[in-house]
């Protein structure tokens, strides 16, 4: 039966409604008005021209298209999260459930027993979640330093006494509680699942697993619980799908102070750990400012002290535009392109050792460091022929196995996320009985200031180990903005490699007019000012021979890179549509899906 004319023209009107949440043309209520405007002079029952005209536009603007994107490390993580958000849950609760996942099928960086950042866009607001680790109540700056001054080998990064506080499960939590639509415990099931029923070891695990069981040598419980996955087939969980269901049914309370904080502090006082239970009861994730910086015709969005990624992804792309004169012509990766990065990334890296630490325990000067003056300061250092060496490039102001998740839902909303247990499989400690590995973060500390960590960077006193204080990060979860548009969400890890190679991508893209696959599998290529004539390269993608050679000449060295660094998941939009890209260099899925608008 046609429906009369006032309730077709209520129809219209609540559907218009709902399209402006979408930004499409204001045209539509326009043409609303008009017509409701005409009935005045229409019969009242059924003007004809008026449902003629209705009969055009409603079918036009009901049941909208709109897109969801997703880029992530594994394919069972991509299946989750597609399911999540294909039933109507947003980007928070699709990275609940990507988190909780890859806790479980990539136990070398997902997890419960670490940290993280987690970037969110959500009705148009941005936030930013800490959840990084903290140093254990008893910490002590020289806790690594023998009594001959020299720093004891392994001991910040293999054992018990590397793991700082875990903050992962508070962080999801409070994003959940903060933003979510969907059950907590339900949006945990297919973690549970995969730890309970098991899943497939990939091959490139199956290797890494047994690349770490050299590392450990014996000095963990690591082999006992994963050596299975030195070979690819079916690995099952059942202690882990326990630990799951308990923070399922009772969020964090269980983590920080029921069972699993017990056999963690159990498992803390057979090795001689330091982390207590009061360590676990008192931790807390903290929301603070993202930073933000306008590039170009982009609003740059990234994080905050304790990482030092947002401030040097912003930093590198400052100078590069300040620098555009130099960069004219010159071709991407070519020796000279590789150089004036090197110059670029050198002096971000002397700023970062000098400068950074714990916003909560020193004062950061984030504003005059990310500020026009100084950058504009910096770039005029920049050499472009010569090597500027160490004394060159002094502050200027009086793991690889990290893992990124990027999400965008049917609204726009956005999540940016990246969580790690620092080295690859962490401090290799499994905790008995909850089945999950604890993080090695404390060598993400200053162990001794000069002395450079497992990534070969240096850090200061702003660094230096103190009870309760987050350790510095190069995490760098990044979106940018155009207008109000989201234009690209990326991260990756990699250590001290992580903002370099946030930096290269989004540069692939938007200078080079790069696709997003051709940008997350372009060669890249790292300098961290110690040391001053050392770039390192990918391992799997090859570096152009001819640069490589030109820069030797140069007076560099230029060396693969002692593990594959980056494995960087981007969505960005081309033309109209996003487009999801996950690194050839791992496992990752990536996917966009035109869908019908669902109720938020």
């Amino acid at each position: 039966m046609e429906l009369m004319y006032l309730e077709r023209l209520a129809l219209f009107f609540e559907t218009a409604m709902k399209l402006t949440e979408y930004k499409l043309p204001i045209v539509l209520l326009s043409t609303a008005m008009l017509l409701f405007s005409c009935s005045a002079e229409q019969d009242q029952n059924q003007p004809k021209e008026v449902v003629a005209a209705l009969d055009k536009v409603v079918p036009l603007v009901q049941a909208p298209a709109v897109q969801i994107s997703f880029a992530l490390p594994d394919k069972y993580a991509a299946e989750a999260v597609e399911d999540v958000l294909l039933n109507g849950g947003n980007a928070i609760d699709a990275a609940v459930t990507a988190a909780f996942v890859l806790a479980v099928t990539f136990p070398e960086a997902g997890n419960i027993g670490g940290g993280g950042f987690l970037l969110t866009r959500m009705n148009g607001d941005l936030h930013f979640l800490d959840y990084r680790e903290k140093a254990p109540l008893s910490a002590d700056r020289d806790m690594y330093v023998n009594q001959d001054g020299s720093v004891s080998e392994k001991a910040s990064l293999v054992g018990i006494r590397a793991a700082g506080v875990p903050g992962t499960v508070n962080g999801i939590w409070q994003a959940h509680q903060k933003f979510g639509t969907k059950p907590w415990a339900d949006l945990i099931a297919p973690a549970i699942a995969l730890a309970e029923d098991g899943f497939e070891v990939h091959s490139q695990t199956a290797k890494d697993v047994q690349g770490s069981i050299d590392w450990f040598d014996g000095a963990v419980n690591f082999e006992q619980h994963f050596g299975v996955m030195s070979q690819p087939g079916l690995f099952k969980q059942a202690a882990l799908a326990d630990t799951l269901r308990r923070i399922a049914q009772q969020g964090p309370v269980d983590f920080y102070e029921g069972e699993t904080a017990k056999l963690i502090v159990a498992q803390m006082q057979r090795d001689n750990g330091l982390v207590t239970a009061d360590d676990l009861k008192a931790y807390q994730a903290v929301w603070r400012q993202p930073l933000t910086a306008n590039w170009g015709d982009y609003t740059v969005i990234s994080a905050p002290p304790p990482s030092s990624g947002g401030f040097a992804v912003i930093q590198l792309l400052k100078m590069k535009e300040l620098l555009a004169e130099k960069f004219s012509q010159v071709e991407h990766n070519s020796a000279q392109y590789v150089h004036l990065i090197a110059e670029m990334e050198k002096r971000v890296f002397a700023d970062r050792a000098e400068y950074f630490g714990d916003p909560d325990f020193v004062d950061v000067p984030i504003n005059q460091l990310i500020s026009e003056d100084y950058i504009a300061g910096r770039a005029k250092e920049v050499q472009t022929e010569s090597i500027s060496q160490i004394e060159d490039a002094l502050p200027g102001l009086d793991s690889p196995s990290t893992t990124h998740f990027s999400i965008v839902d049917q609204w726009g909303n956005v999540v940016s996320n990246t969580y790690t247990i620092n080295w690859s499989f962490g401090s290799g400690v499994v905790v008995e009985g909850a089945g999950f590995i604890l993080n090695n973060e404390m060598d993400d500390f200053s162990t001794k200031p000069g002395v450079p960590n497992v990534y070969g960077v240096v850090g200061g006193v702003a660094n230096e180990i103190q009870p309760s204080k987050r350790m510095l990060s190069s995490m760098s979860p990044t979106m940018l903005l155009k207008g109000d548009e989201v234009e690209m969400v990326v991260g990756t890890p990699g250590g001290s490699t992580i903002f370099t190679s946030v930096f290269q991508t989004i540069v692939n893209v938007l200078d080079f007019n790069m696709t997003p696959d051709e940008a997350v599998a372009a060669s890249r290529f790292h300098h961290q000012l110690l040391p001053p004539d050392l770039i390192t390269t990918s391992i799997s993608i090859p570096f152009p021979e001819a640069s490589k050679t030109a820069l030797e000449k140069r007076g560099y060295r230029v060396e693969p890179h002692g593990w594959e660094f980056g494995d960087v998941q981007l969505i960005a939009r081309q033309g109209k549509k996003l487009v999801a890209a996950a690194d050839p260099r791992g496992i990752g899925v990536a996917k966009t899906i035109e869908i019908e608008v669902t109720e938020k």
